[in-house]
């Protein structure tokens, strides 16, 4: 593998700066390490002939930004103009948006130049890549296992080299967890903090854009890029941004929360070992450890599928063959036959199952029982996180309850469900929350450590972050 792309993000843009490589010789290294590992099947389109015009710009001084000559991936759900946005459907199969998402036009704006578009869960629904339509993605660590999801491809193709980092979107845990699986790192911004404009909705309460990366400082170097206000976007959060990578990184004197709820029942033993050990080593860095209750933690993913499938039936109704998008080929009687055909083929599995799960929350007679009562367990867990954070400032646990599966070892949905327990609950809250490696298990498979730390708090979670990735 060319030494290049052994680089960090960090590491290759003041090489770039410093004129010590070019932008057009990262962008080739990684097109060829796409080709070298294509069998993971993580990404959707490749964008070469576009990269390879950007790099030479750079290399020209052309471009510049904090990201200027750094290749990147995109998620296949965020809107990319000219370039197809699939969300991994034959729904939007040979779709191309006519404008670039807020975060698109930004990374463009700091000089990123974007090799590709990952593959993922269709519409970010799964925990495990495999719904898409173009195929599951694979395992950058062991192909024989899932990548995580819904944002597989994105950590995948960051663990496999093929870019430097990747955008990815988190609904219930869709970054963290595909990033723990791989043994990068995912971060979760708190909601509001990065605009949603141009991302495909799945649920627009819970969504959020973060970066996957290798390192921790990646990470908030890209944050700095992405964040801030967007007046195209009605939930933007209209406040002053920080420098993300000014951050304090010292342990010494941190409170870190440890709930007794985060390590119960269903916990794979080696993942509990891990995180543990990274708790005492934290202790002896001078950090202290503070024993917190989360009595919420088990309603919680009840409360996130109810919410999240409800907000996805509404979100994809527009989808119905008329205006854009798939529509079926076979003879239809009327309307409402134009929609049930295109809808029963334009759509996998999991997707029409929570389109149906969505409907029955939301319909007349069991609205109160479900969606109304879901609401309020979700003011709920959002006061338990929040009184929690009150007493410590972050709080640590594992990013999902065992490392990477076999692909096809879960096949039933609630069991697949499980493995975003963890991370859910931040999603409800709006917090930010931010998975590192912390070991790997006895068949060599990463091992994922989870912050979250207090709303708007991201600077000092990612602070927090670099210095327990150090120990």
């Amino acid at each position: 593998m060319n030494d290049i792309l052994l680089l960090s993000l960090t590491e290759l843009k003041r090489k770039l700066d410093r004129g010590e490589v070019s932008s057009t010789d990262a962008v080739k290294a990684c097109l060829n390490r796409i080709d070298e590992t294509s069998g993971l099947n993580a990404l959707i389109t490749v964008t070469a002939e576009q990269a390879l015009a950007r790099a030479a710009a750079f290399d020209r001084g052309e471009l510049k930004g904090s990201l200027a000559g750094v290749p990147i991936i995109v998620k296949d759900n965020i809107s990319t103009a000219g370039i197809r946005t699939t969300c991994a459907s034959r729904m939007l199969e040979n779709y191309v948006p006519p404008y670039d998402a807020t975060v698109v036009k930004k990374l463009y704006d700091a000089g990123a130049v974007i090799i590709a578009k990952a593959n993922m869960d269709e519409f970010a629904m799964g925990s495990a890549s495999q719904n898409s339509y173009f195929g599951g993605v694979k395992n950058a660590v062991d192909s024989r296992r899932v990548p995580g999801g819904s944002s597989g491809g994105s950590a995948a193709a960051v663990a496999a080299f093929q870019a430097y980092a990747a955008l990815g979107s988190d609904t219930g845990g869709s970054i963290r967890q595909p990033a723990a699986f791989n043994g990068v790192v995912g971060f979760k911004p708190t909601y509001s903090t990065v605009s949603r404009y141009g991302l495909v909705a799945f649920a627009s309460s819970l969504d959020q854009i973060g970066p996957i990366t290798r390192t921790v400082e990646d990470a908030a170097a890209v944050m700095n890029v992405i964040a801030g206000h967007d007046a195209l976007d009605s939930t933007s959060a209209d406040i002053d941004y920080p420098d993300y990578t000014a951050y304090d990184d010292s342990l010494r004197g941190k409170k870190i929360g440890v709930a007794e709820e985060f390590f119960g029942a269903g916990l794979q033993s080696d993942t509990g070992a891990a995180i543990e050990k990274k708790l005492a080593a934290a202790e002896a860095a001078g950090a202290k450890l503070v024993k917190v209750k989360i009595e919420s933690f088990k309603a919680s993913l009840a409360a996130y599928y109810v919410l999240s499938s409800a907000e996805a039936a509404t979100n994809l109704a527009r989808y119905d063959g008329v205006k854009y998008g798939f529509r079926t080929s076979k003879p239809v009687s009327d309307y409402v036959d134009l929609y049930y055909k295109t809808r029963s083929e334009g759509f996998g599995a999991e997707v029409k199952r929570r389109i149906m799960i969505g409907n029955y929350v939301l319909s007349s007679g069991y609205y109160d029982a479900y969606y109304l009562k879901a609401l309020k367990v979700r003011t709920l867990i959002k006061q338990d996180y929040d009184n929690a954070l009150a007493a410590c400032d972050a709080l640590v646990c594992p990013a999902a309850p065992s490392t990477a599966p076999l692909i096809g070892a879960r096949t039933a949905p609630a069991e697949v469900y499980l493995s975003d327990i963890y991370t859910v609950p931040v999603n409800i809250a709006g917090l930010p929350g931010i998975s590192i490696p912390a070991g790997s298990d006895g068949a060599g498979m990463p091992i994922g450590m989870q912050l979250i730390g207090r709303a708007f708090g991201d600077r000092e979670l990612l602070g927090l972050a670099v210095g327990m990735a150090r120990l």
